[in-house]
């Protein structure tokens, strides 16, 4: 964490000065706002902590909620989401808190009669995929960290609760074209209601949407009719699996089991059995105790004695997605732009099974809150905005597929071909890098973002259009060793890595000429689009990795655009270049011991001969990949989007 870039500060580092300038409002909602974001559930949070590190933005985030949430709900933590929770400065809080899922243990009848027994132990995640574990905790408490860095950020940001969405209509002569319609729901204003003007509307109030039905998009797909039941127990029980992620099989049923953060804290999904068709007074019918019920007939020989019930639902399995994100059809783009979205189970709603409902929505947001900032900060043209439906269309409807098979995988009683249990347990380890959140991936068909892989050769660790794989490094500067993801904050900037070919460096080497060109020359990417009057790395944040120790670098000899002055005082930024030397078997995170015992360049299997320049987007996901000397590709990359 860097700061006393423009002065002495004491204090807490984490709460950041507050701008003298900042949009926050003290008196209600406003009149006018740039971004209205409607719900404050996982994607809610997400965008609402991203855009409030910009303090030059209106935010109003409102929901109808009196208050925020307390409990219940989501848990499951993919690695992908703690990733995304570091950009925030979160993830330390996070794996601190969580309970970790280290293994998952698979039961099931073998003999039929003699109940249940312990088919499998799968590690659950596999070595190598992320430096970060899957967790689990709860969405109350997730919700909680992200609205705080709200508060924490310049803009000192607050929600406003006790607010119904209503309606809305769209003027595109105005400045602020969309006319919203909210509706008071704490009891001391209940029925009132207010109108205010927005640029942008965000709809992050789930499934049952009320922005999504407001501009006619309809969820598609599948109910199955099957339902389950979900509680947050304090138990007593002699199953010994207890304290492990466990799918539980047998002829009464289906359970999984997950561990709650805290230690004592139990989450039971228990298979409920086929809903009759129209029965819609089931959910009416269903009692804890029923649940309890069926959750020890499936355990059997094993029990449960419920002592306390934090939290408790039941849901019926199904798979839907909306037929847009946006309120602009295909065929009315061309120079539109749009101005209402909606995330999360607003436009994708599914099963519990996979864990990802969550982790998803909140990367929907946190793809769309960068690229709001952008365009409303005047760095890219509206046109950015077409890339958010186009991108996460295609990973909810991968999403869906994955959960039909998974839900069918592990509630199979009433099917006709039940599956095995060593079909149940390939099926989760083939599916590991989804449930890990890393499967993810913008391909040049479907996100103008991604740049071809000419060059993906380079670096062929570093996936075009994939999560940018961290990896350790030592920072030369103070010998720090740390993973390189982890420079990414969530600050709408671009990253952009120099990894040094074998001459390193010094003056003449390619990064050194690569440095010189961005500066030196106004018509390059980082000249051009860099706004004038700020910082070097105001918007393309650059770091140099070479193959030399961190002994070896002569730290005055660096390019000045690796080690920028900065600040009032023009002080220098030590904090840019990083020696890809081994870490000599010092753990960081929960990273596998073979990533103690390479490089990134093996890691990542980056070209020592050639090096290599990988460009990450605000949202850590690769955007592409060229070589050290290929100076107008980098800049046609960004001329596509980006203004001057």
């Amino acid at each position: 964490m860097q700061y006393h870039l423009n002065g002495y500060t004491f204090g807490d580092p984490s709460v950041a000065p507050a701008a003298p300038d900042h949009m926050r409002y003290d008196a209600g909602l406003p009149d006018t706002v740039d971004v209205l974001v409607v719900g404050t559930g996982p994607a809610g949070a997400v965008l609402t902590a991203q855009l409030a590190q910009f303090p030059e933005l209106s935010i109003a985030t409102v929901d109808r909620r009196a208050e925020p949430l307390a409990r219940g709900h989501a848990d499951g933590v993919a690695c992908r989401t703690v990733e995304m929770f570091e950009a925030f400065g979160l993830a330390d809080t996070l794996v601190r808190e969580a309970l970790w899922v280290n293994e998952t243990a698979f039961w099931s009848v073998e003999n039929p009669g003699d109940g249940i027994t312990r088919t499998g132990l799968v590690q659950d995640v596999a070595d190598g995929l992320s430096e970060f574990p899957h967790v689990i905790v709860n969405q109350a408490r997730m919700q909680e960290l992200l609205f705080d860095v709200a508060a924490k950020s310049p803009s000192r940001f607050e929600v406003d609760y006790g607010w119904q969405y209503v309606s809305q209509s769209i003027d595109e002569s105005q400045e602020y074209p969309v006319e919203v319609t909210v509706e008071a729901t704490a009891e001391e204003h209940i029925g009132t209601t207010r109108t205010l003007r927005a640029k942008y509307v965000v709809g992050c109030d789930g499934a049952r949407s009320a922005v999504r039905e407001s501009i006619g998009r309809q969820l598609h797909g599948d109910v199955q009719n099957h339902a389950w039941g979900v509680m947050d127990v304090l138990l007593v029980t002699d199953f010994p699996d207890i304290r492990k992620k466990a799918v539980i099989s047998s002829e009464a049923g289906s359970i999984i089991l997950i561990p709650r953060e805290g230690g004592y804290l139990v989450r039971l999904y228990v298979d409920l059995g086929a809903v009759p068709e129209g029965d819609t007074e089931f959910r009416k019918r269903v009692t804890v105790e029923q649940i309890t019920e069926s959750a020890n007939k499936i355990l059997d020989p094993y029990s449960i004695e419920v002592r306390d019930v934090a939290w408790w639902s039941i849901y019926e399995v199904g798979q839907r997605i909306a037929d847009g994100f946006d309120n602009l059809n295909d065929d009315a783009r061309g120079d539109n732009q749009p101005r209402i979205f909606i995330t999360g189970d607003a436009c994708h709603t599914h099963s519990a099974k996979a864990g990802q409902g969550m982790n998803v929505s909140m990367q929907d947001t946190f793809n769309l809150g960068w690229k709001l900032a952008a365009v409303l900060r005047g760095q890219a043209r509206p046109e950015l905005l077409h890339t958010y439906s186009e991108e996460r269309k295609v990973t909810a409807q991968e999403l869906i597929d994955y959960d039909i098979r998974w839900s069918k995988m592990v509630g199979s009683r009433d099917a006709d071909q039940p599956v095995t249990p060593d079909e149940v347990e390939e099926q989760f380890v083939r599916g590991g890098q989804f449930t890990a959140g890393l499967a993810t991936r913008y391909t040049p068909e479907f996100s103008a973002l991604t740049g071809p892989d000419t060059h993906q050769d380079l670096a062929s660790g570093f996936a075009i259009g994939t999560r940018f794989h961290s990896a350790p490094v030592i920072r030369v500067a103070d010998a720090k060793p740390l993973q390189l993801g982890h420079v990414h904050a969530a600050d709408g900037r671009w990253r952009i890595y120099l990894f040094a070919d074998e001459n390193g460096l010094a003056e003449g080497s390619a990064v050194a000429n690569w440095c010189t060109r961005m500066t030196a020359d106004p018509a390059s990417a980082v000249s051009r689009f860099t706004p004038e009057g700020t910082d070097m790395d105001s918007l393309f944040d650059v770091y140099a990795v070479t193959q030399q120790t961190h002994h070896d670098v002569d730290i005055n000899a660096v390019p000045a655009l690796v080690q920028p002055s900065k600040g009032k005082f023009g002080l220098t930024d030590y904090e840019k270049v990083f020696s890809a030397e081994q870490t000599n078997g010092m753990l960081l995170g929960n990273i596998p011991g073979v990533e103690a015992t390479k490089d990134i360049y093996d890691l990542r299997e980056i070209d020592r001969a050639r090096g290599a320049v990988v460009i990450v987007r605000p949202d850590q996901y690769i955007g592409h990949v060229l070589p050290l000397d290929e100076f107008e590709a980098f800049d046609e990359y960004f001329a596509k989007f980006l203004t001057s």
